[in-house]
């Protein structure tokens, strides 16, 4: 099953404990808002990542982060009381604000420039070139869950704008340069992608008498 998210984060969050369960990771992460209607199996993206509520208490619940997500995701540098955006998944009759989130991160970027101004607050953000070849001009991409526009590309790095409202309400204003962020490409992009390298590989086999 896959869980769907929008990249509108809910809630900052605080992680109140993390313990080692064998090769596994195991959160206690206070929040408020999105524990209202939640329920044991639920997930919630925390930092875009999508974890499952395994145990739940008055003002917390306990997510554990498998062995893969731990190092292909920045959850292994979390510590005790730090911050993080949480997101409850799209229910059916709930309104699309974002893009579509799977909540499935496949890499990290690291911040190079943070440019304010009184509009907005511009991102400059560093990652592989693989996954840059997978986003558009004014496509949409997740960082640490939240649904932002990409604005500039190039070959190792890419351009997103905020808002001051999403950029004070989410953990983005605690980030620094060279701090390292969550992100998850536009799952349609990529789909449309695979599909496209499947063909011409097909077509080029076809042509040459594979």
């Amino acid at each position: 099953m896959v869980c769907i998210f929008t990249g509108i984060v809910e809630e900052v969050a605080t992680i109140q404990s993390i313990r080692q369960a064998n090769e596994n990771m195991v959160l206690q992460i206070q929040a408020e808002k999105i524990l209202e209607d939640a329920a044991l199996g639920d997930s919630i993206a925390v930092n875009g990542v999508c974890l499952t509520i395994e145990k739940l208490e008055q003002h917390a619940f306990h997510a554990t982060v498998m062995k893969e997500t731990f190092h292909t995701t920045t959850l292994h540098r979390l510590q005790l009381r730090e911050k993080v955006n949480v997101e409850r998944a799209l229910q059916l009759q709930g309104r699309l604000g974002g893009h579509i989130v799977t909540g499935h991160v496949e890499t990290v970027g690291k911040i190079q420039r943070i440019l304010k101004t009184s509009n907005e607050i511009r991102l400059t953000i560093e990652t592989e070139p693989k996954f840059i070849k997978q986003m558009v001009l004014r496509g949409s991409v997740t960082l640490d869950g939240i649904s932002l526009t990409i604005f500039a590309l190039n070959a190792r790095t890419f351009e997103v704008s905020l808002i001051p409202h999403t950029y004070e309400t989410t953990i983005l204003h605690m980030k620094k340069v060279r701090d390292v962020v969550n992100i998850e490409t536009d799952y349609i992009g990529k789909y449309v992608q695979s599909q496209m390298a499947t063909i011409l590989t097909e077509d080029f086999l076809r042509k040459n008498g594979f």
